[in-house]
């Protein structure tokens, strides 16, 4: 068969099973396994597929058609311009994350700064954050093994590993050093709620770096209280939060003595984000 109809039949079955994206996802998901670029695909719509791709692209739109996330799919998921491996143990990099880099770099820009990364996931804020920040060193906590392994790979990957150390810790337990910036993505989905997410994010991406407790505010809380003694003087906390959660979280942060300096709105208008620095 050729390129062409390949990714046709692939985007119609996946229509069918009401996958919104399911154009992009045939796309992106035979770009990988061949090792090309979309573009390839488009410039070489009358090539061949031989039977083994085949094989290996349906067995791949079959993980699709039950709501596996395509960067699971690929183990990659492109951020800030640089492709991150993913997998279930980390979280899966949304566009909206990256307006928090941007500020961030754009504050500390030509500065030399030491970072703490809370959560750190597949470690894509930290490692973007000292992409950009040349002269900047950082850490990044996460509890779960498998994450800190990810985010290590990441950091060779990047040519990073030199500037960033990964490390297992509990938030509760780090007291080691002082920094210039804290930066989290702490789970914030209100526990009630995590039924309510789509296939594609309940049934695949890790529950411990969603689940924010009660109130969804768990971790936002002990993240603040632990921020409070290990920034420096005039030192930024940039903590993600949740959808209508701006209000509880800036009263928190008031009773801890921190100063609202900004806030970033993601592309719904909903404030995803508070940098905050400590009175």
């Amino acid at each position: 068969m050729i390129l062409e109809n390949t990714i046709k039949e692939a985007s119609k079955t996946l229509k069918q099973h009401k996958i919104i994206s399911h154009e992009l996802d045939a796309q992106i998901i035979l770009s990988n396994i061949l090792g090309v670029s979309k573009e390839f695909l488009l410039l070489n719509s009358d090539m061949k597929i031989n039977e083994r791709i085949k094989t290996q692209y349906n067995n791949a739109i079959k993980r699709r058609l039950k709501h596996e996330p395509v960067a699971y799919i690929t183990g990659k998921k492109e951020f800030w311009s640089k492709n991150f491996l993913v997998n279930k143990s980390t979280l899966v990099p949304r566009p909206e994350t990256e307006l928090l880099i941007y500020k961030i770099v754009k504050y500390y820009r030509n500065k030399k700064i030491n970072v703490l990364d809370i959560g750190t996931g597949s470690g894509c804020i930290l490692l973007s954050i000292l992409k950009e920040l040349r002269n900047s060193r950082g850490i990044g906590l996460d509890i779960s093994k498998n994450a800190i392994r990810t985010a290590i790979i990441n950091s060779k990957n990047l040519k990073l590993s030199n500037r960033s150390k990964f490390i297992i810790f509990d938030i509760k337990s780090f007291n080691l050093g002082k920094y210039d910036l804290i930066v989290s993505n702490p789970p914030y989905i209100p526990s009630g709620d995590i039924r309510k997410l789509s296939l594609d994010i309940r049934n695949f991406e890790p529950l411990i770096a969603l689940n924010g407790g009660y109130d969804g505010l768990d971790l936002i809380k002990k993240v603040i209280y632990k921020s409070s003694s290990l920034l420096k003087k005039n030192g930024l906390l940039a903590i993600e939060i949740g959808n209508k959660q701006y209000l509880k979280v800036s009263k928190i942060l008031t009773h801890h003595n921190f100063r609202e300096l900004s806030k970033i709105y993601d592309y719904k208008s909903n404030v995803r984000c508070i940098i905050s620095t400590k009175k």
